[in-house]
């Protein structure tokens, strides 16, 4: 996962967020009061529309209507059109419509809450409805899925939120930030001189980080087993899940870290290539986004020019805008 070590021209703040740890690092430390508050009311804005935890939010009501159009806020709109272009864009391997499968595999409720196990057995392969079953109607801000789906906007609406965050504040503060949920990593304005330093560990927030990179705009993101796993009665499973067969892929990588011009891009594609296994390598390189792959076994592999050791990608990120 992804950690950012702080520099001197660097003023941090620290919070929780979307079940996830929040940071904030702006590079005027009179913008640090606003950068908060911009943080704290994007995490709240998401978390009303899109949270499935919460009997109160929005898809929480979309997926009580029983098949019935729900009118939604433009928050949600944005949300779920995100999460259907990930969709397309991955060829289905980040799917909004594994809540279902999640929720068999123990993933139920805060993750607080199922970090020391759950009790049951390992279900069945049952592929996902598939995202095309969603029907988002843009212009009159309606939502309709299939009754008894669970819709779970995760692996996209924490990028979306640090993506919104890095924009706003740079453009209202005119700072240079760098925002990570859950070390989902979004950048904008002016950074400080050579980019922000990340350092690359197998889970968020580790000062272990064995590698360290710079980065200056756009997006960063790692999906990995290591950090959001609980043991299911014997089983170890984790909260990435194949649409194919409803349940988590078989283990090729520890982590994928990939860089983009977006933090949404970002996650989508590291995300993906949990799914993807083996085939992810030449995915990646075909779309030109420079990958970090870490194997079960710890070897590394570098792709579609990722640095090797410590060193800058911002001229990388800019690139695949």
């Amino acid at each position: 996962m992804v950690n950012a070590p702080p520099v001197d021209n660097q003023h941090i703040y620290r919070t929780l967020g979307l079940g996830c740890r929040a940071e904030i690092w702006v590079t005027d430390a009179n913008a640090l009061v606003g950068a908060i508050d911009i943080l704290h009311h994007e995490l709240e804005r998401i978390d009303r529309a899109a949270s499935r935890f919460r009997a109160d939010s929005e898809i929480a009501v979309v997926q009580r209507a029983k098949g019935r159009p729900v009118a939604i806020s433009s928050t949600l709109v944005e949300a779920v059109s995100v999460a259907l272009r990930v969709a397309e864009a991955t060829d289905g391997d980040v799917d909004p419509t594994v809540g279902n499968a999640v929720s068999r595999l123990g993933y139920d409720r805060d993750f607080a809450r199922i970090a020391g196990g759950v009790c049951g057995s390992l279900p069945e392969e049952l592929p996902v409805v598939g995202w095309r079953s969603i029907e988002l109607d843009r212009a009159n801000r309606t939502l309709r899925v299939p009754p008894g789906t669970l819709i779970d906007l995760g692996a996209t609406a924490k990028a979306l939120t640090a993506d919104r965050i890095a924009q706003r504040v740079s453009a209202t503060l005119g700072c240079g930030v760098l925002v990570s949920l859950g070390g989902d990593i979004a950048v904008g304005g002016p950074s400080p001189f050579g980019g922000f330093r990340v350092g690359l560990a197998d889970v968020s927030g580790d000062v272990e980080a064995p590698e360290t990179v710079t980065i200056a705009s756009g997006g960063l993101a790692t999906s990995g087993i290591m950090s959001r796993r609980w043991r299911l009665g014997r089983h170890m499973v984790n909260h990435i899940v194949d649409p194919s067969t409803g349940l988590c892929p078989a283990p090729t990588w520890r982590t994928v870290t990939v860089t983009a011009g977006s933090c949404v891009d970002a996650n989508a594609a590291s995300t993906a290539a949990m799914v993807k296994g083996a085939t992810a390598v030449q995915w990646l390189d075909s779309l030109g986004l420079p990958s970090r792959l870490v194997t079960v076994g710890g070897r590394i592999l570098r792709v579609a020019g990722w640095p090797a050791g410590a060193s800058a990608i911002s001229e990388l990120t800019e690139s695949t805008r």
